[in-house]
Protein backbone atom coordinates (compact mmCIF):
# COMPACT_ATOMS: atom_id res chain seq x y z
CA UNK A 1 0.00 0.00 0.00
CA UNK A 2 1.43 3.67 -0.76
CA UNK A 3 1.46 6.45 1.24
CA UNK A 4 -1.63 7.70 -0.38
CA UNK A 5 -3.54 5.38 0.75
CA UNK A 6 -2.69 5.18 4.51
CA UNK A 7 -4.06 8.98 4.98
CA UNK A 8 -7.37 7.44 4.34
CA UNK A 9 -9.73 4.49 2.93
CA UNK A 10 -10.19 4.48 -0.62
CA UNK A 11 -12.70 3.32 -3.08
CA UNK A 12 -12.48 1.15 -5.50
CA UNK A 13 -12.70 4.00 -7.80
CA UNK A 14 -10.09 5.53 -6.56
CA UNK A 15 -7.49 2.31 -6.24
CA UNK A 16 -8.16 1.84 -10.09
CA UNK A 17 -7.45 5.90 -10.60
CA UNK A 18 -4.51 5.95 -8.86
CA UNK A 19 -3.55 2.66 -10.80
CA UNK A 20 -3.90 4.82 -13.92
CA UNK A 21 -1.72 7.52 -12.30
CA UNK A 22 1.20 5.52 -11.60
CA UNK A 23 1.06 4.31 -14.77
CA UNK A 24 0.84 7.90 -16.55
CA UNK A 25 3.85 8.84 -14.56
CA UNK A 26 5.65 5.55 -16.09
CA UNK A 27 4.71 6.57 -19.56
CA UNK A 28 6.68 10.24 -18.86
CA UNK A 29 9.47 8.30 -16.89
CA UNK A 30 8.05 10.40 -13.88
CA UNK A 31 8.77 8.92 -10.36
CA UNK A 32 6.90 10.31 -7.69
CA UNK A 33 9.17 10.83 -4.36
CA UNK A 34 6.30 9.77 -1.99
CA UNK A 35 7.19 5.82 -3.06
CA UNK A 36 11.03 6.30 -2.69
CA UNK A 37 11.91 8.87 -0.14
CA UNK A 38 13.43 6.09 2.49
CA UNK A 39 15.74 5.23 -0.26
CA UNK A 40 16.83 8.63 -1.84
CA UNK A 41 16.49 10.24 2.59
CA UNK A 42 17.87 7.55 4.77
CA UNK A 43 18.25 8.68 7.84
CA UNK A 44 22.18 8.11 7.81
CA UNK A 45 24.39 7.31 4.92
CA UNK A 46 23.46 3.73 3.68
CA UNK A 47 26.27 2.68 1.14
CA UNK A 48 25.98 0.01 -1.14
CA UNK A 49 29.54 -0.44 -0.93
CA UNK A 50 30.10 -2.83 1.93
CA UNK A 51 33.98 -3.23 3.92
CA UNK A 52 36.40 -5.78 2.39
CA UNK A 53 39.82 -6.81 2.77
CA UNK A 54 41.77 -8.12 0.10
CA UNK A 55 45.03 -10.19 0.77
CA UNK A 56 48.05 -9.36 -0.83
CA UNK A 57 49.11 -13.15 -0.75
CA UNK A 58 46.78 -13.68 -3.15
CA UNK A 59 46.60 -10.48 -4.81
CA UNK A 60 50.06 -10.62 -6.08
CA UNK A 61 50.24 -13.99 -7.53
CA UNK A 62 46.97 -13.45 -9.76
CA UNK A 63 48.85 -10.49 -10.80
CA UNK A 64 51.90 -12.34 -11.43
CA UNK A 65 50.16 -14.89 -13.53
CA UNK A 66 48.56 -12.12 -15.84
CA UNK A 67 52.07 -10.82 -15.97
CA UNK A 68 52.64 -14.60 -17.66
CA UNK A 69 49.73 -14.44 -20.07
CA UNK A 70 48.52 -10.98 -20.86
CA UNK A 71 50.90 -8.66 -22.58
CA UNK A 72 51.19 -4.65 -22.10
CA UNK A 73 50.69 -2.42 -25.27
CA UNK A 74 48.50 -0.15 -27.22
CA UNK A 75 44.56 -0.96 -26.75
CA UNK A 76 44.48 -2.52 -22.94
CA UNK A 77 47.54 0.03 -22.09
CA UNK A 78 47.95 -1.00 -18.43
CA UNK A 79 47.95 -4.79 -16.64
CA UNK A 80 46.39 -3.05 -13.76
CA UNK A 81 43.62 -5.24 -12.10
CA UNK A 82 40.76 -3.00 -10.25
CA UNK A 83 39.80 -4.42 -6.79
CA UNK A 84 35.69 -4.76 -7.19
CA UNK A 85 33.46 -3.91 -4.20
CA UNK A 86 31.27 -6.73 -3.87
CA UNK A 87 28.48 -4.22 -2.97
CA UNK A 88 28.76 -2.39 -6.42
CA UNK A 89 26.78 -4.93 -8.96
CA UNK A 90 30.01 -6.01 -10.57
CA UNK A 91 31.56 -2.63 -11.36
CA UNK A 92 35.55 -2.66 -10.89
CA UNK A 93 35.27 0.18 -8.71
CA UNK A 94 36.23 -0.22 -5.01
CA UNK A 95 33.96 2.54 -3.86
CA UNK A 96 31.16 4.77 -5.65
CA UNK A 97 34.41 7.28 -5.39
CA UNK A 98 37.61 5.59 -5.76
CA UNK A 99 39.64 3.13 -8.01
CA UNK A 100 42.00 0.72 -6.75
CA UNK A 101 44.03 -1.54 -8.72
CA UNK A 102 47.24 -3.45 -8.47
CA UNK A 103 49.26 -2.83 -11.20
CA UNK A 104 52.27 -5.40 -13.03
CA UNK A 105 55.07 -4.52 -15.22
CA UNK A 106 57.00 -7.23 -16.61
CA UNK A 107 61.04 -7.06 -17.19
CA UNK A 108 62.46 -4.43 -19.33
CA UNK A 109 58.54 -4.08 -20.13
CA UNK A 110 57.16 -0.34 -21.25
CA UNK A 111 53.64 0.33 -20.80
CA UNK A 112 52.82 3.12 -23.73
CA UNK A 113 52.03 6.74 -22.92
CA UNK A 114 48.34 8.07 -22.64
CA UNK A 115 46.65 10.67 -20.82
CA UNK A 116 43.24 11.04 -18.81
CA UNK A 117 41.26 13.56 -16.88
CA UNK A 118 40.92 11.44 -14.05
CA UNK A 119 43.24 12.12 -11.45
CA UNK A 120 45.94 8.88 -10.52
CA UNK A 121 48.80 8.53 -8.37
CA UNK A 122 50.60 5.36 -7.27
CA UNK A 123 51.97 3.88 -4.26
CA UNK A 124 54.85 1.58 -3.76
CA UNK A 125 54.50 -1.43 -1.23
CA UNK A 126 57.77 -3.24 -2.22
CA UNK A 127 60.04 -3.37 -4.83
CA UNK A 128 62.01 -0.83 -7.40
CA UNK A 129 63.52 -0.74 -10.85
CA UNK A 130 60.63 1.51 -12.70
CA UNK A 131 60.17 4.22 -13.84
CA UNK A 132 56.84 6.23 -14.71
CA UNK A 133 57.73 9.26 -17.25
CA UNK A 134 54.98 11.96 -16.29
CA UNK A 135 55.19 15.03 -18.79
CA UNK A 136 58.66 13.79 -19.85
CA UNK A 137 59.65 13.74 -17.08
CA UNK A 138 61.34 10.32 -15.78
CA UNK A 139 60.49 9.37 -12.29
CA UNK A 140 62.06 6.90 -10.26
CA UNK A 141 59.51 4.51 -8.36
CA UNK A 142 61.03 2.95 -5.11
CA UNK A 143 59.15 1.04 -1.70
CA UNK A 144 56.99 3.41 0.06
CA UNK A 145 56.74 6.33 -2.57
CA UNK A 146 54.26 8.19 -3.68
CA UNK A 147 54.21 8.68 -7.39
CA UNK A 148 51.59 11.49 -8.81
CA UNK A 149 49.89 11.80 -12.28
CA UNK A 150 47.61 14.56 -12.07
CA UNK A 151 44.83 14.55 -14.43
CA UNK A 152 45.57 14.81 -18.33
CA UNK A 153 49.43 14.83 -17.82
CA UNK A 154 50.76 11.93 -20.52
CA UNK A 155 52.31 9.33 -18.81
CA UNK A 156 53.88 6.01 -19.36
CA UNK A 157 56.21 3.01 -17.34
CA UNK A 158 59.20 1.49 -17.90
CA UNK A 159 61.19 -1.34 -16.08
CA UNK A 160 64.84 -1.29 -16.89
CA UNK A 161 65.40 -4.50 -14.75
CA UNK A 162 65.25 -8.43 -14.88
CA UNK A 163 62.61 -8.76 -12.23
CA UNK A 164 58.72 -7.82 -12.37
CA UNK A 165 57.60 -4.97 -9.95
CA UNK A 166 54.18 -4.53 -8.80
CA UNK A 167 52.42 -1.27 -6.92
CA UNK A 168 48.73 0.03 -6.24
CA UNK A 169 46.97 2.68 -8.57
CA UNK A 170 44.08 4.88 -7.17
CA UNK A 171 42.43 7.05 -9.01
CA UNK A 172 38.82 9.16 -9.16
CA UNK A 173 37.30 6.89 -12.36
CA UNK A 174 34.56 6.38 -10.55
CA UNK A 175 33.33 9.71 -9.69
CA UNK A 176 34.73 10.98 -13.02
CA UNK A 177 32.49 8.59 -14.88
CA UNK A 178 29.56 9.02 -12.86
CA UNK A 179 29.82 12.84 -13.57
CA UNK A 180 30.72 12.36 -17.03
CA UNK A 181 33.69 14.81 -17.10
CA UNK A 182 36.18 11.96 -18.73
CA UNK A 183 38.32 12.27 -21.83
CA UNK A 184 41.26 10.28 -22.79
CA UNK A 185 43.90 10.55 -25.27
CA UNK A 186 47.13 8.08 -26.54
CA UNK A 187 50.25 9.33 -26.48
CA UNK A 188 53.82 7.81 -27.62
CA UNK A 189 53.73 4.39 -28.37
CA UNK A 190 56.63 3.90 -25.68
CA UNK A 191 57.80 6.80 -23.34
CA UNK A 192 59.10 9.74 -24.23
CA UNK A 193 62.31 9.89 -22.02
CA UNK A 194 64.35 6.26 -21.32
CA UNK A 195 66.61 8.08 -18.83
CA UNK A 196 66.98 6.50 -15.25
CA UNK A 197 67.50 9.72 -12.73
CA UNK A 198 67.52 9.07 -8.60
CA UNK A 199 65.18 12.11 -8.87
CA UNK A 200 63.13 13.65 -11.16
CA UNK A 201 63.21 17.31 -12.36
CA UNK A 202 60.10 18.46 -10.27
CA UNK A 203 61.91 17.26 -7.03
CA UNK A 204 64.73 18.50 -7.57
CA UNK A 205 62.67 22.17 -8.15
CA UNK A 206 59.95 21.11 -5.73
CA UNK A 207 61.38 18.61 -3.08
CA UNK A 208 62.48 21.61 -0.31
CA UNK A 209 61.16 21.54 3.07
CA UNK A 210 59.63 24.81 3.72
CA UNK A 211 61.20 25.85 0.13
CA UNK A 212 59.54 27.31 -2.74
CA UNK A 213 60.55 28.17 -5.90
CA UNK A 214 59.95 32.18 -6.97
CA UNK A 215 59.43 30.49 -10.60
CA UNK A 216 56.22 28.79 -9.55
CA UNK A 217 54.40 31.19 -7.23
CA UNK A 218 51.15 30.12 -9.09
CA UNK A 219 48.68 28.37 -7.33
CA UNK A 220 48.02 25.16 -8.86
CA UNK A 221 44.93 22.21 -8.84
CA UNK A 222 47.35 19.38 -8.22
CA UNK A 223 50.57 19.13 -6.80
CA UNK A 224 53.61 19.95 -8.59
CA UNK A 225 55.94 17.14 -6.93
CA UNK A 226 55.85 14.01 -8.90
CA UNK A 227 57.23 11.99 -5.92
CA UNK A 228 57.01 12.35 -2.12
CA UNK A 229 59.96 9.72 -0.98
CA UNK A 230 59.73 7.62 1.69
CA UNK A 231 62.60 8.48 3.57
CA UNK A 232 60.96 11.82 4.04
CA UNK A 233 57.80 10.22 5.61
CA UNK A 234 59.53 7.79 7.37
CA UNK A 235 61.49 10.48 9.33
CA UNK A 236 58.56 12.81 9.83
CA UNK A 237 56.70 9.81 11.45
CA UNK A 238 59.63 8.98 13.27
CA UNK A 239 59.85 12.46 14.93
CA UNK A 240 56.39 12.47 15.91
CA UNK A 241 56.50 9.62 18.04
CA UNK A 242 59.97 10.80 19.34
CA UNK A 243 58.42 13.93 20.48
CA UNK A 244 55.56 11.92 22.13
CA UNK A 245 58.10 10.03 23.96
CA UNK A 246 59.02 14.03 25.11
CA UNK A 247 55.54 15.28 26.22
CA UNK A 248 54.93 17.04 23.26
CA UNK A 249 51.41 16.94 21.40
CA UNK A 250 52.71 16.16 18.17
CA UNK A 251 50.77 13.24 17.18
CA UNK A 252 46.79 12.75 16.30
CA UNK A 253 46.15 9.82 19.25
CA UNK A 254 48.30 8.56 21.72
CA UNK A 255 50.73 6.36 19.83
CA UNK A 256 49.22 7.18 16.83
CA UNK A 257 51.52 9.16 14.22
CA UNK A 258 49.82 10.69 10.63
CA UNK A 259 50.91 12.72 8.01
CA UNK A 260 48.81 14.18 5.38
CA UNK A 261 51.13 14.69 1.50
CA UNK A 262 49.37 17.91 0.56
CA UNK A 263 50.38 20.25 -2.25
CA UNK A 264 53.10 22.86 -1.74
CA UNK A 265 51.28 25.79 -3.86
CA UNK A 266 48.26 25.87 -1.49
CA UNK A 267 48.69 23.64 1.60
CA UNK A 268 45.62 21.72 0.12
CA UNK A 269 45.53 17.55 -1.12
CA UNK A 270 47.76 16.43 -3.75
CA UNK A 271 44.65 16.60 -6.04
CA UNK A 272 41.42 18.35 -6.34
CA UNK A 273 39.49 14.75 -5.99
CA UNK A 274 42.32 12.75 -3.74
CA UNK A 275 43.70 12.90 -0.41
CA UNK A 276 46.25 11.12 0.60
CA UNK A 277 47.88 10.35 4.09
CA UNK A 278 50.32 7.81 5.91
CA UNK A 279 49.84 6.52 9.42
CA UNK A 280 51.90 4.41 11.83
CA UNK A 281 50.66 2.73 15.47
CA UNK A 282 52.91 2.00 17.88
CA UNK A 283 52.71 -1.60 18.87
CA UNK A 284 49.84 -2.22 21.15
CA UNK A 285 47.54 1.02 20.09
CA UNK A 286 44.40 0.90 19.44
CA UNK A 287 42.23 3.67 17.90
CA UNK A 288 38.69 4.40 18.73
CA UNK A 289 36.21 3.37 16.58
CA UNK A 290 35.03 5.97 13.67
CA UNK A 291 32.71 6.54 10.47
CA UNK A 292 33.22 9.35 8.31
CA UNK A 293 31.29 10.52 5.26
CA UNK A 294 32.81 9.50 2.24
CA UNK A 295 34.97 6.40 1.24
CA UNK A 296 38.92 5.13 1.88
CA UNK A 297 41.21 3.14 1.13
CA UNK A 298 44.30 1.49 3.17
CA UNK A 299 46.82 -0.56 2.32
CA UNK A 300 49.54 -2.01 5.05
CA UNK A 301 53.35 -0.99 4.45
CA UNK A 302 54.91 -2.64 7.43
CA UNK A 303 53.81 -4.35 10.43
CA UNK A 304 50.90 -6.24 11.27
CA UNK A 305 47.62 -5.95 13.53
CA UNK A 306 44.10 -5.76 12.83
CA UNK A 307 41.20 -3.24 11.83
CA UNK A 308 37.20 -3.80 12.94
CA UNK A 309 34.93 -2.86 10.43
CA UNK A 310 31.32 -2.54 11.34
CA UNK A 311 32.10 -4.47 14.38
CA UNK A 312 34.07 -7.40 12.41
CA UNK A 313 37.78 -8.05 13.22
CA UNK A 314 40.08 -8.88 10.28
CA UNK A 315 43.63 -9.76 10.51
CA UNK A 316 46.20 -7.60 8.42
CA UNK A 317 49.37 -8.21 7.09
CA UNK A 318 51.99 -6.53 4.83
CA UNK A 319 50.23 -5.53 1.18
CA UNK A 320 47.05 -6.41 2.34
CA UNK A 321 43.98 -3.69 0.88
CA UNK A 322 41.20 -2.60 2.79
CA UNK A 323 38.05 -0.27 2.38
CA UNK A 324 36.02 1.68 4.47
CA UNK A 325 32.45 3.06 2.85
CA UNK A 326 30.63 5.97 4.16
CA UNK A 327 29.64 6.18 7.77
CA UNK A 328 30.79 2.51 8.49
CA UNK A 329 32.72 2.00 11.76
CA UNK A 330 36.46 1.19 11.80
CA UNK A 331 39.33 1.16 14.33
CA UNK A 332 42.89 -0.16 13.65
CA UNK A 333 44.86 -2.29 16.40
CA UNK A 334 48.41 -2.73 15.98
CA UNK A 335 49.83 -5.65 16.88
CA UNK A 336 53.78 -4.36 15.84
CA UNK A 337 54.30 -1.47 15.07
CA UNK A 338 51.80 -1.14 11.86
CA UNK A 339 52.23 1.31 9.34
CA UNK A 340 49.30 2.00 6.17
CA UNK A 341 48.99 4.51 3.39
CA UNK A 342 45.32 5.61 3.23
CA UNK A 343 43.62 7.73 0.69
CA UNK A 344 39.80 9.00 -0.01
CA UNK A 345 37.32 11.01 -1.50
CA UNK A 346 37.92 13.50 1.48
CA UNK A 347 38.47 16.51 -0.74
CA UNK A 348 35.23 16.25 -2.45
CA UNK A 349 33.31 15.64 0.19
CA UNK A 350 34.72 18.85 2.54
CA UNK A 351 34.40 20.68 -0.57
CA UNK A 352 30.36 20.11 -1.18
CA UNK A 353 30.12 20.35 2.82
CA UNK A 354 29.56 16.82 3.01
CA UNK A 355 31.94 15.82 5.39
CA UNK A 356 31.09 14.82 8.83
CA UNK A 357 32.84 12.16 11.30
CA UNK A 358 31.79 10.76 14.94
CA UNK A 359 34.61 9.12 17.05
CA UNK A 360 33.14 6.83 19.43
CA UNK A 361 34.58 7.25 23.02
CA UNK A 362 37.51 5.49 23.61
CA UNK A 363 36.96 4.96 27.42
CA UNK A 364 33.64 3.12 26.65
Amino acid sequence: MDAHAKLKPITPEEEAALAELYADFGAEHLMPLWTQIDDLMPKHPAPKAVPHVWKWSKLYPLAKRSGDLVPVGRGGERRAIGLGNPGLGGRPYISPTLWAAIQYLGPKETAPEHRHSQNAFRFVVEGEGVWTVVNGDPVRMSRGDLLLTPGWNFHGHHNETDKPMAWIDGLDIPFSYQNDVGFFEFGSERVTDYATPRFSRSERLWAHPGLRPLSGLQETASSPIAAYRWEHTDRALTEQLLLEDEGQPATVEQGHAAIRYVNPTNGGDIMPTIRAEFHRLRAGTKTPGRREVGSSVFQVFEGSGAVVLDGKEQRLDVGDLFVVPSWISWSLQAETQFDLFRFSDAPIMERLSFARTHVEDAHR
